[in-house]
């Protein structure tokens, strides 16, 4: 079975499009008013676009949560962020209610600067895992939007979030959302710092010391992790926390860096036990690779193309590490095996 660990919603209806852009305009009085969309326009979205592509690559199914750079965490406040996000969450079940053999639930969390996780955040991931079976969600460290004004990762700040991802046992995807800082663009640079940032506030902090069982996903292959990897071991050495290399073998990384040369780097550097195939189709890179003739986000190939890897290397990186790291995917798998 060929899962791929990392998929947005970036085709929703319009009808998604026009509650957020309504909210916008009266944020000076948010209401969570219905969004009008129908089952048909679900399933069209999604059979003219991601399921397109995971039929023609030859992806059986996707971890599927909203749109990132939507969520706009830097939006509004705590009220416009948390039916914002609801309303997403809600979304995403449909789909997976829709197409239960191709997509499993990964949420959103209602985050706003300054907003600490106790306020909203936990009450979201308790509903979404308790009562809609999601199995993971994604965790932006910068929800200013660019400007990284909330603590730090390693922060007791977010522990009342760690605690609940903990006692659920789910993970967490470390990804940004929009920025609002003109100096950055949100799927480039932003996403990237989000990425070795987020890794790096781990890195420099107790929270597997006071978590052992946390699980983390870091996507985009990890950032700058991999290639820098004899600076972050070195700073990592420095800071007399938790050795470097025990720190990778308790994290996992996604394939979606959209280069061979890369994606087998990222395999030899953190190892195949804590690499996640993934595409993030359809995403950011939405382009053909000159080189290859094939979509940037076409990434099976990448891993198909390294010809070291054992079959049960491929087991491993196609489906059994991501049923390690998402564990409440099983009853999903179950139902379609």
């Amino acid at each position: 079975m060929i899962i791929d660990s990392h998929g947005h919603y970036t085709t929703a209806p319009a009808g998604v499009q026009i509650f957020r852009a309504t909210q916008i305009t009266f944020m000076g009085n948010p209401v969570k008013h219905p969004v009008n969309v129908s089952d048909d326009e679900i399933r069209a979205s999604l059979e003219k676009g991601q399921l397109k592509l995971q039929n023609e690559r030859g992806t059986d199914i996707a971890l599927f949560s909203p749109r990132a750079s939507w969520m706009g965490h830097h939006f509004g406040g705590e009220l416009i962020s948390r039916y914002w996000t609801e309303i997403n969450n809600d979304i995403i079940k449909r789909v997976c209610d829709l197409f239960p053999d191709r997509f499993i639930p990964v949420a959103s969390l209602p985050q706003s600067p300054g907003v600490p996780p106790e306020k909203g955040v936990v009450q979201e991931l308790e509903r979404v895992v308790n009562e809609m079976g999601f199995v993971g969600c994604n965790l932006n460290p910068d929800p200013s939007g660019g400007f990284w004004s909330d603590p730090p990762l390693g922060d007791r700040y977010w522990y009342p979030l760690y605690e609940k991802l903990v006692e659920l046992d789910v993970p967490a995807m470390i990804h940004g959302s929009g920025t609002c800082n003109p100096a950055f663009t949100t799927t480039g640079s932003h996403y990237m710092n989000v990425d070795n940032t987020g890794f790096v506030q781990i890195m420099d902090s107790d929270i597997y010391k006071d978590f052992p069982t946390i699980k983390f996903i870091m996507p985009h292959g990890g950032g700058a992790i991999p290639y820098q990897y004899a600076r972050f071991k070195g700073l990592s050495i420095m800071s007399k926390r938790m050795p470097f290399d025990e720190l990778l073998s308790k994290m996992y990384f996604d394939t979606a860096i959209y280069n061979q040369a890369a994606t087998e780097f990222l395999i030899k550097t953190v190892g195949v036990d804590n690499v996640l195939f993934a595409s993030e189709m359809i995403g950011g890179v939405q382009a053909e690779d000159p080189d290859t003739g094939r979509q940037y986000d076409d990434t099976k190939p990448y891993i198909d193309g390294i010809d070291w890897l054992t079959e049960a290397d491929r087991r491993k990186l196609f489906e059994e590490n991501v049923q390690v790291a998402y564990p409440r995917m099983k009853p999903y798998l179950e139902k379609i095996q």
